[in-house]
């Protein structure tokens, strides 16, 4: 099977090879090296008049391309660690989300920003966060984050033609896996549906009759995917999983229907605990029940810490497998009040 990076660089040549008005742009993009993750490569030396090279200066990467999206471009623009991001918040958050409603719906800006996200690499607290939370609920905006069961490919494609903003978050272990096939592997027990869309949400599941449900995205579906199969087959706990492609803005019809089945949700994601994901999906489900004492909630999440160079103080601080078993152990045998924990 092809991995997420050959899939995203797939995806990019055949948007340059298609539509002459995607232009990519990014710091250290071109040919030899690709791009610091490599899912640029090759693109320059196909098209070097779209391919574009940029100083280090991510509100200039990101201002440069809402003006190209203004004037009728489909610009792609590469943040090269997900952590800066933040340099170009002023042109995401207060230009190109904004440019459509504050010109009446007379101009539309057809951008994507790509950037990786995460840490388990040793990369220390300024080049391992996961830092899509921030930008998540900004109107105008859309948050994607691709994983190994839906294809890439298809999720940059859809964002690349929308006629409005796409944040696009791959995570960096995600980059060297390669897609799942249901059925096969660790999918072979699983049934699998989707719900539509372009960026659509997956249910993964053993049975009808799950006690659980666990809620994540991107690179954390590998974690919980192992959790699940460990609850299986270790603890007879049956757990599914909603997978979600797109955060913002946040469809919880998908997620909603596995609750009401199993009564219990955990949600898992990278981004820091307090304030995060999982808090406001949890907020959703709350709102939307009829009856609070039928539902019981967890989060595991990254500690509200800096995430360190040390491999064991990340493991420490980061989501892992074991973290997500243990919590919806003691989710299962939940039946006081609604429960919440940090881990």
């Amino acid at each position: 099977m092809p991995t997420v990076l050959e899939r995203l660089n797939h995806a990019l040549h055949h948007a340059l090879e298609t539509d002459p008005r995607v232009h990519l742009l990014g710091e250290d993009i071109l040919d030899p090296y690709g791009g610091a993750f490599k899912v640029t490569r090759g693109l320059s030396t196909d098209f070097p008049d779209r391919v574009h090279t940029t100083p280090i200066s991510e509100a200039a990467i990101v201002g440069v391309a809402n003006g190209m999206a203004l004037r009728g471009l489909r610009p792609v623009a590469e943040i090269m660690f997900g952590d800066f991001v933040t340099l170009a918040a002023d042109q995401l958050v207060n230009h190109a989300a904004k440019f459509r409603w504050m010109y009446n719906d007379n101009v539309r800006v057809p951008l994507v920003v790509r950037t990786p996200m995460g840490g388990r690499r040793g990369y220390g607290p300024t080049h391992s966060q996961s830092l899509e939370k921030f930008f998540l609920g900004v109107p105008g905006l859309k948050v994607v984050a691709p994983n190994t069961l839906g294809d890439p490919a298809d999720l940059l494609a859809a964002a690349i033609a929308a006629d409005d903003p796409v944040l696009f978050i791959e995570h960096k272990l995600l980059y060297t896996r390669p897609l799942l096939e249901a059925g096969v592997g660790d999918l072979r027990d699983m049934q699998i549906e989707t719900a539509g869309g372009p960026y659509p949400a997956h249910l993964l599941r053993f049975t009808p009759h799950s006690h659980l449900t666990i809620a994540t995205y991107g690179y954390n579906f590998e974690l919980a995917r192992q959790a699940a199969l460990d609850l299986l087959y270790e603890h007879e706990i049956f757990a599914e999983i909603v997978l979600f492609s797109q955060l913002s803005p946040f469809n919880i019809d998908p997620l909603l229907e596995s609750v009401q089945r199993t009564g219990r949700l955990l949600t898992v994601d990278e981004g820091t605990l307090s304030l995060g994901w999982g808090a406001e999906v949890i907020s959703r489900i709350v709102e939307r029940s009829n009856d609070l004492s039928r539902y019981y909630v967890s989060r595991v999440a990254a500690l509200d810490l800096p995430i360190a160079n040390s491999k064991a103080l990340e493991d420490e601080i980061l989501p892992s497998q074991e973290k997500i078993t243990e919590a919806a152990i003691e989710l299962y045998h939940e039946e006081g009040a609604s429960h919440q924990s940090s881990r």
